[in-house]
């Protein structure tokens, strides 16, 4: 059950709170249109996060429009995925925002204090995997978790990972990023006891087929409990690695 909908029924339980504004507070409009989208409102009772931008293929004027909807029903931190340099220089404007270059994504207003059972780790094979590890970092942080970051500790030099086996052992939940041949993740989900999420990345050499190799590998990994998200896709795996992290027994 959503956080939200837990502390309304607290609320009314209480005595804070009627049975019709809890009624109204639940049946507020599902979304909202502004003639190019459709914000989802509800997202955040169904599923715990509010609705993210994806800014890539948006103009700024779409984002600013989103951003203003969102802001006017009550959301107080707004992610944006990939979203380019220039556009966040052309936000930070008017909005109080944050840009992380490397993740290619921006907060707009304050970062929840981090809760949950434990920590993430984002963990990469290369330094060149960084930017999707940031993306991964970044989303995680704004659900509301505490991200540890191991970058640079792949399979090529493998001193490197087993230095921390400290943070991969008391962690939650492991975000394993790498491309090439994508061995990070069974290494790492042979090491540990928690759920490990794989993303495979489009860097590599010609044969890498942009990141299909990776993608294959960590499909087909020998360790149990890796589980394997889109290439690149580390927005997709840190949303998956916050509510593992954020379950109720």
């Amino acid at each position: 059950m959503s956080e939200d909908i837990r502390t309304i029924l607290d609320e009314v339980r209480r005595g804070e709170m009627s049975v019709d504004d809890a009624l109204l507070a639940i049946r507020k409009e599902p979304f909202h249109d502004i003639d190019f989208a459709k914000i989802d409102l509800h997202r955040k009772v169904r599923q715990g996060a509010a609705e993210v931008i994806y800014g890539a293929g948006k103009t700024v004027e779409q984002i600013d429009g989103i951003v203003s909807a969102m802001q006017k029903h009550g959301e107080a931190s707004i992610l944006i995925t990939r979203l380019s340099a220039d556009s966040a220089v052309r936000l930070g404007d008017k909005y109080e925002l944050h840009y992380n270059e490397k993740a290619r994504a921006a907060v707009i207003g304050a970062m929840p204090e981090p809760g949950g059972i434990g920590r993430i780790v984002v963990a990469t094979g290369g330094t060149s995997d960084i930017p999707v590890a940031e993306e991964a970092a970044l989303t995680a942080e704004v659900l509301g978790n505490e991200v540890v970051r191991l970058y640079d500790v792949g399979v090529a030099g493998l001193h490197r990972l087993l230095a921390h086996m400290d943070e991969l052992m008391s962690a939650s939940v492991i975000i394993a990023i790498a491309g090439m041949e994508g061995a990070l993740a069974s290494v790492i989900g042979g090491l540990v006891s928690c759920p490990v999420i794989a993303v495979p990345t489009s860097v590599g050499y010609g044969a890498s087929f942009g990141g299909v190799s990776a993608l294959l590998s960590m499909l087909n990994s020998c360790a149990s409990g890796v589980a394997v998200v889109n290439i690149d896709n580390g927005f997709g795996a840190a949303v998956m690695a916050s509510r593992i992290n954020h379950m109720n027994a």
